[in-house]
């Protein structure tokens, strides 16, 4: 029940961490993939800096529920 658990958490966290990477995305094209577009420098503000920080919180949440996965793996 616990694993199952952990499994479902995981996943959800792993969607939320795909849209919110795919929130910040600025640029378009190949172009930007590759490096190109990022000429300029700004700071990050309001809604974009709130998306930042729960990105990386999501994915530290990723990687503690990804280690209680292992762990509970292991023990069984």
């Amino acid at each position: 029940m616990n694993n199952t658990f952990l499994s479902v958490a995981q996943i959800i966290v792993s969607v939320l961490i795909t849209a919110s990477i795919l929130l910040q995305a600025q640029g378009s094209g190949l172009g930007s993939s590759w490096g190109g577009g990022g000429e300029t420098y700004h700071t990050k503000r309001g809604v974009e800096r709130i998306v930042f920080i729960f990105t990386i919180v999501a994915i530290i949440a990723f990687f503690v529920l990804s280690m209680a996965n292992l762990v509970s793996q292991i023990q069984k």
